[in-house]
């Protein structure tokens, strides 16, 4: 439905949902899922445009001979290829993030009708990607429990988490810049309470 010029007649609130690695983002992402809000994850939309049957597969090989094949993108040769490496990072993303963007336009399209949706998008400080959001909400923890999280992955190395948070902002940063905090470093029913209040008062806020 449109207004008389051609305007949508309603649009959801869009919330952007981000974090540091480690810092329980896939669980709060869970439990927004868990009260019915829907959830554009990033992260997947990737995975989806990295399978076998993905347009996108001849311009990832071009760009880095060696990592697709019939399953689709090799992710760990093509992640060996590009982390670290700036410029092969940008190369990458030149090629991902319009497909994503166009994926994520289809995604608010299709929920126009709700009060609320989320966009998960991990690197929301990192890569610029706040267009078009109206708050975004972080996912913290103390660095203490962030570090345990994250060392007990597997094949994850002190070195390898310490170059991983070279490349992200730091989390005190993304707190200052959050419309919304979600602790999770407390007792998870904590958690849960945080978000379904904060998912209350935004479609309140919405309607």
């Amino acid at each position: 439905m449109t207004t008389a010029d051609g305007a949508p007649a309603h649009r959801p609130f869009v919330l952007g949902l981000t974090g540091s690695i480690g810092m329980g983002k896939s669980a709060v992402a869970a439990m927004l899922r868990q009260l019915e809000v829907p959830v554009f994850d990033a992260d997947a939309a990737v995975h989806r445009l990295q399978a076998a049957d993905s347009p996108l597969l001849p311009l990832i090989e071009a760009a880095f001979p060696g990592t697709t094949g019939p399953e689709g993108v090799r992710r760990q040769d093509l992640g060996a290829r590009v982390f670290g490496d700036r410029a092969a990072l940008a190369r990458l993303e030149a090629i991902m993030h319009p497909a994503v963007a166009q994926l994520r336009q289809g995604f608010l399209a299709d929920h126009a009708h709700e009060p609320l949706i989320v966009f998960d998008i991990p690197l929301l400080f990192e890569k610029g990607n706040g267009a078009g959001l109206d708050a975004v909400a972080v996912v913290s923890a103390p660095a203490d429990q962030q570090r345990t999280r994250v060392l007990a992955r597997p094949g994850m190395t002190e070195a390898k988490f310490a170059q991983i948070l070279a490349l992200q902002v730091p989390d005190a940063d993304k707190r200052d810049r959050a419309d919304h905090v979600i602790d999770t470093g407390v007792p998870l029913a904590q958690t849960e309470a945080a978000v379904a209040a904060l998912v209350t008062r935004l479609r309140a806020g919405a309607a």
